[in-house]
């Protein structure tokens, strides 16, 4: 299993850098994308990453004019800037489908297997 996934982390993370990204940021990319407005610490619990390394990560992207702070409070909301919207919609369709194509010697009914199999392993690792 660690052998497989370190085939798809490697691959996907070639695939990144060509468009510029490290994994971390298209994390970021990806979270914020699909939620905007999201604060600086839903995202660390949904990547699974220290407030540290987001901050990072956040002020690397916000560097780069992909994506916004926004102060909301204490907290901070994030969100894309056009930039970074026109670069999410083209790097996570592109990615998905390389996702998708690792996947592909399996029938549909077993990756549906596959993914309740390794959620019920996330799961069990957040007990």
């Amino acid at each position: 299993m660690a052998r497989f996934t370190n085939k798809v982390t490697r691959s996907g993370g070639e695939q990144l850098r060509c468009l510029g990204l490290s994994l971390g940021q298209f994390g970021v990319l990806a979270h914020v994308g699909a939620a905007d407005g999201m604060s600086q610490t839903e995202l660390a619990d949904a990547l699974s990453l220290t407030q540290g390394n987001i901050c990072q990560l956040v002020d690397k992207l916000e560097h780069a004019g992909l994506l916004l702070r926004r102060p909301d409070g204490r907290t901070n909301r994030l969100y894309l800037t056009e930039r970074g919207q026109a670069l999410y919609d083209d790097v996570v369709p592109a990615h998905e489908a390389l996702i998708e194509d690792q996947f592909s010697s399996l029938t549909p009914r077993q990756q549906e297997e596959l993914l309740a199999l390794v959620r019920i392993l996330d799961r069990a690792m957040e007990d």
